[in-house]
């Protein structure tokens, strides 16, 4: 089962998780990056989007909406993100005003809600886990925002430390323990030669995928544990979007990993 993509980054919309391609049910990737004046047009159909601007600025122009010079990041180390909610049935385009990147994300819907813009100030950014499995966690189109299934953030991995630890899932619908909802990371790193490990794995083992990971790759999380460690020395970030139906932080630790949470690490005074 292979599990990794990789975005080549050429000028344009390019997928990444199609549904005839892809182990995730829920959930579909496009990358798109448009020159100055370029611009690519959507319609939404039954599906919900997520725009999530990685870098640069672009104007969004829909049928009864119209956002101007959003963005205000010049890359994904540059502060938290802007994004913009759209919902089904509506006709919109994308127009660069520089160089801009975009994650477009989309996933089946039935409701007709409104758009939203969700600026940098609208994220909320908390630190998250120990010595050796720290991370800051930027929540974006969340609870507050009326979606279908979307559940989306971005993390940013502290040199040599791991995330999405210790080892949980989230495949099961097992509430309030644990919900059942797809994944996928998108990942960078702040210099070109930065790089990670990223496994998938279930306890059954028919699931096992281990990657290398770099800037521009992607890696989708049907089901299983996804623990994720960035190299010593580089810090990594990864897009983080989910669909299911119960949107949320609901899942379960590796029951041989369960005492970490409970142990107070030490940290060398040095």
């Amino acid at each position: 089962m292979k599990l990794k993509k990789m975005w080549r980054r050429s000028f344009g919309c390019e997928q990444l998780i199609k549904k005839e391609d892809s182990s995730l049910s829920l959930l579909e990737l496009d990358m798109l990056r448009l020159q100055t004046g370029a611009s690519h047009t959507y319609d939404s159909g039954e599906q919900e989007f997520a725009l999530v601007i990685l870098g640069g600025h672009c104007t969004v122009q829909g049928d009864d909406f119209v956002y101007e010079n959003i963005g205000q990041r010049k890359d994904v180390f540059a502060g938290p993100a802007t994004s913009l909610y759209i919902p089904r049935r509506k006709r919109f385009t994308v127009i660069g005003l520089d160089q801009v990147s975009i994650a477009v994300i989309k996933s089946p819907s039935d409701l007709d809600t409104p758009s939203v813009l969700v600026s940098p100030q609208d994220v909320i950014v908390k630190t998250l886990g120990k010595h050796g499995w720290k991370r800051d966690s930027h929540f974006i189109i969340d609870e507050r925002i009326q979606a279908k299934h979307l559940f989306i953030g971005e993390a940013y991995v502290y040199p040599g430390n791991w995330a999405s630890y210790p080892p949980h899932k989230h495949d099961q619908d097992n509430m309030p323990m644990e919900g059942a909802l797809e994944e996928g990371y998108y990942y960078e790193f702040n210099l070109s030669s930065g790089f990670g490990i990223q496994k998938v794995y279930t306890e059954e083992g028919d699931i096992d995928e281990t990657y290398t990971v770099q800037s521009g790759d992607m890696v989708e999380i049907p089901r299983g544990y996804h623990p994720f460690a960035c190299a010593p020395g580089y810090y990594a970030y990864y897009l983080w979007f989910m669909a299911g139906k119960r949107r949320g932080f609901f899942m379960s630790t590796q029951p041989a990993h369960k005492w970490i949470n409970a142990v107070d690490i030490i940290l060398d005074k040095q």
